[in-house]
């Protein structure tokens, strides 16, 4: 432990691992410092059973700040050691969103000259991505790298070190998959990977050392400790049915069922001018320089409001938390003296002199990623108030875990309550744990700006939650850091047409994409999808096998063409009809690839037969999870009128691609972008409720979605890779000559273009029915998928694909897990039966369903899962032996 760690960590009489232990037959197998650092807690989680629950993070347990701190602080002194002082300067540190933003930062302090940055979950207005991974035993897998200064990864050049931070390795698959992706982009000599614990197997310590040897670069780990996690067969099946017992007997810590606002005391910290929040954007030296000097001032301006409010104990052994709680006028503090360390407050009142405390036990209680300012300001205080008072920190967090009561269980209580942050993947709730019943006098929340919402304040929010079990809640606002713009690109590439790429002609679309038809992207789809819940790729790195229908299929997509086209020719003609009447004479199409693409071929075929138009119609990318393609933003700039795009899809399913334009449109108006676009969507059908702008909210085949690039210009989805797609790029497509034979996209479009006349009355109703109406979206579809992931042990969102566009995607793409399908669909879910059949997977009929049919990915893949039983085939290649590329330090 480093001189800066003042005081030693509480160590628990009881192992707060042997409640699981007992009943689980979980156990920890190493040194005897595991026990005193880790405790065990159980998931709500389908990937894994467990738990592990650090005492010196942070994050779970509330801890000294001069523990957490110092204990990353003296790992970021090891790794000095290790690599010297020249070269240490010269080194980068990244930390992984959540767990260990703050750690990482406290390794960046021990190592003194290294610049730091974390991951991070939260898109940025004003920064686009430098890349990202999946991590996939997380509760929210996607993480973004979103550096300030883009050439921040490179460091030094190929003799820098880069270090990686994480709370635990378990298996090492989030730091090898990291290392893979930033290798490609910064080759370098040297990684050190940095961690509390080390609990990964013997396989998974020699897969580190192979990829090391096959990189041909040197990786030194650095640990405090170091064991492995013994856990006994079928852990992850009774795993789950404790949990669901457990929260069948009661939920912890549950709301008043009439909750009343709290009484909280703002703090101004006058946090210093141009230093960020943390390391989301990065953070120097210097940085870290200006914060140490606030510290102290930030600290008593907090110990002052403490004291403003804090009942008068009289005595060390009077009123505790639940005693008087009279409070002194706020404006009396004015007049107080700064205090002396380890001293009470003084102050004049009336005729008396009265001696006011601080509360006895106080908690900073820091905001997911927001970890290090929290923690720093915590370390400040603690050092400020001394004897005065026991000073503690946590933080909440995004991860859904089992509260226990019991002295053997690591997560004793659980506050629950709404995200305050405006989520990129919408809203849930968020846990603060081991607060409720704790006995802390006060509780000081540390938010930045983007958090200090009206849900933080709302009566079930956070605050509100915290004074249930506290006398005092302080709220300490940290000013979110806006990243400096960056520069537009001179020169801007021109859009692809056909022939020489698409099969659509030259007019009907412009595709605002890269060439990438030479390139080898494709990989089988359990390859994929291995790689991409494993954390080891995103899925728009990578291209699936294209589906090639069998005679069967074909004929069914045919029949369905025949059957829906007038269906498909009316929703497309009201979506017309309405964005000429709510966006002007002459849009500007600009379809979200490939899926909308054939609906904005639809929509301009519709306005040049109905009224003369030769709208302009473009296809671009965006990618859940990385945005969209700012270069293509911003050559639709430089030759239309923002204003006049419409962005065009195909379907809604739970509304992930709406909400990542609104954020992608966001972040690139604040990075210095033309304003004027607008995120709303127009889309043929949106059985999700999730747009104002669509032909119908019904759920049905809409022939476009049985085929892949054989329907939609023999293009394939879009690609976004760093080493194939620059930052002045447009995003990569492949054009699929060699399917020609098999090409059904002018097939489809002439089909349903020839049913404009037959269904232009029913047009004209429905468009005038929709712009009377009330289209505000009803996030239905959110709802329903939200309570499906729940109801089918999933947990995960992204695992469910809702509606028959979507659902088809799974089933030619993705490995699906099972479908469900609403009693009564009919003919609209015949392909989809046809294809469940063809790959096993079992269809089940259910009731109260919004859609009508969701597709679910194998919630727990591995190699060689194609059905519902998830087996894995049996063997695999052997791992190379890496010698000693790999060293422990």
């Amino acid at each position: 432990m480093s001189e800066r760690a003042t005081r030693e960590e509480t160590v628990n009489v009881v192992w707060s691992g042997n409640w699981v232990a007992e009943r689980l037959g979980v156990a920890l197998e190493g040194g005897d410092e595991l026990g005193d650092l880790l405790g065990l807690a159980l998931r709500r989680n389908p990937k894994r059973a467990h738990l592990l629950v650090s005492n010196v993070l942070g994050k779970h347990v509330p801890q000294l700040p001069s523990v957490v701190h110092g204990a990353g602080y003296e790992l970021g002194e090891r790794v000095r050691a290790l690599l010297g002082p020249q070269e240490a300067r010269r080194a980068v540190v990244l930390g992984y969103a959540e767990t260990a933003t703050g750690l990482g930062h406290a390794v960046a302090d021990g190592l003194r000259d290294a610049p730091y940055l974390h991951s991070t979950r939260r898109p940025v207005a004003g920064v686009a991505p430098a890349g990202g991974f999946e991590e996939s035993h997380s509760h929210a897998t996607s993480h973004l790298l979103l550096p300030e200064d883009r050439d921040l990864l490179a460091g030094g050049g190929p003799a820098s070190t880069l270090v990686l931070v994480d709370d635990e390795f378990s298996t090492g698959n989030t730091v090898l998959n990291t290392v893979r992706a930033l290798h490609a982009l910064h080759p370098r000599e040297r990684y050190v990977i940095v961690a509390l614990v080390d609990m990964r197997s013997p396989a998974d310590r020699d897969r580190l050392t192979a990829f090391a040897a096959e990189i041909g670069a040197r990786v030194d780990l650095v640990t405090r400790a170091a064991g492995t996690v013994a856990l006994p067969d079928g852990v992850l099946e009774r795993g789950q049915a404790l949990v669901a017992e457990q929260e069948a007997r009661a939920p912890a810590s549950a709301p008043p069922s009439v909750p009343v606002p709290a009484h909280v005391t703002r703090v101004a910290l006058d946090w210093p001018a141009g230093v960020p929040d943390g390391g989301r954007h990065g953070f120097t030296p210097d940085h870290r320089t200006a914060l140490e000097a606030a510290l102290p001032a930030m600290a008593e301006r907090i110990a002052t409001a403490l004291d403003a409010g804090a009942p008068d104990r009289g005595d060390d052994h009077g009123q505790g938390a639940d005693g008087d709680r009279d409070r002194i006028p706020a404006a009396e503090h004015d007049r107080d003296r700064s205090p002396a360390r380890g001293q009470g407050r003084v102050r004049d009142q009336g005729q008396g002199r009265v001696r006011v405390r601080a509360p006895r036990r106080v908690l900073v209680l820091g905001f997911e990623e927001l970890m290090y300012a929290p923690l720093r300001l915590g370390t400040a205080l603690e050092e400020l108030l001394g004897a005065r008072a026991e000073v503690r920190y946590s933080t909440t967090t995004r991860s859904p875990v089992l509260a226990v009561d019991d002295p053997g269980y690591a997560i004793r209580t659980r506050l629950v309550f709404p995200a305050h942050d405006d989520p990129a993947d919408g809203p849930g709730d968020r846990y603060a744990y081991n607060v409720a019943g704790a006995g802390f006098d006060a509780v000081v929340a540390v938010v930045d700006s983007t958090a200090d919402t009206p849900a933080l304040h709302a009566p079930d929010g956070l605050l509100a939650r915290l004074a249930e079990h506290t006398g005092q809640v302080l709220l300490a606002v940290v000013p979110s850091y806006t990243p400096t713009p960056v520069q537009e690109p001179a020169v801007l590439p021109e859009p692809l047409r056909g022939p020489d790429f698409s099969s659509y002609a030259p007019d009907e679309v412009g595709w605002l994409l890269q060439d990438l038809s030479d390139t080898e992207l494709e990989a089988p789809t359990e390859e994929r999808e291995e790689a991409i819940q494993s954390g080891g790729a995103h899925y728009a790195e990578s291209l699936p096998v294209e589906y090639q229908p069998s005679p069967a299929y074909q004929a069914l997509f045919t029949a369905a063409l025949e059957t829906s086209a007038a269906r498909i020719a009316r929703a497309a003609g009201t979506v017309t009809e309405t964005v000429l009447a709510e966006r002007g004479p002459r849009p500007v199409l600009v379809s979200l690839a490939r899926a909308g693409t054939p609906v904005g071929v639809l929509m301009r075929r519709w306005a040049r037969h109905r009224h003369g138009l030769d709208l302009p119609h473009y296809a671009i990318s965006i990618v859940r999870g990385r945005g969209i393609d700012a270069t293509a933003l911003r050559w639709l700039a430089a030759h239309h009128d923002p204003a006049d795009v419409v962005f065009v899809d195909g379907w809604t399913g739970k509304g992930a691609i709406t909400r990542e334009l609104a954020a992608a449109i966001e972040a690139f108006e604040a990075s210095g972008g033309p304003a004027g676009f607008d995120p709303e969507i127009a889309v043929l059908a949106d059985p999700g409720g999730c747009v104002r702008t669509y032909g119908t909210r019904e759920d049905f085949l809409i022939p476009s979605a049985c085929l892949n690039s054989t329907v939609s210009g023999l293009i394939s989805r879009t690609v976004l890779r760093a080493d194939l797609v620059g930052p002045d790029d447009f995003h990569g497509g492949k054009f699929y000559r060699e399917l020609a034979a098999s090409d059904v996209s002018n097939h489809f479009l002439d089909t349903v273009a020839a049913r404009f006349d037959d269904v232009a009355a029913e047009v004209d109703d429905a468009t005038k029915e929709l712009l009377a109406a009330d289209r505000a979206p009803t996030w239905e579809g959110w709802a329903a998928v939200e309570r499906i992931s729940e109801e089918y042990g999933i947990h995960d969102v992204n695992l469910v694909k809702p509606g028959v566009g979507e659902t088809t995607r799974v089933l030619l793409r993705r490995v699906p897990w099972k479908i469900l399908a609403r009693r009564g669909a009919g003919p609209d879910l015949e392909h989809i039966r046809l294809l469940a059949e063809q790959r096993g997977v079992p269809v089940e009929e259910v009731d109260d369903l919004p859609y009508s049919c969701v597709g679910l990915i194998h919630p727990r893949f591995t190699r060689g899962a194609t059905g519902a039983d998830g087996r894995a085939v049996a063997g695999g290649s052997p791992v190379a032996d890496g010698g000693e590329a790999v060293r422990e330090a």
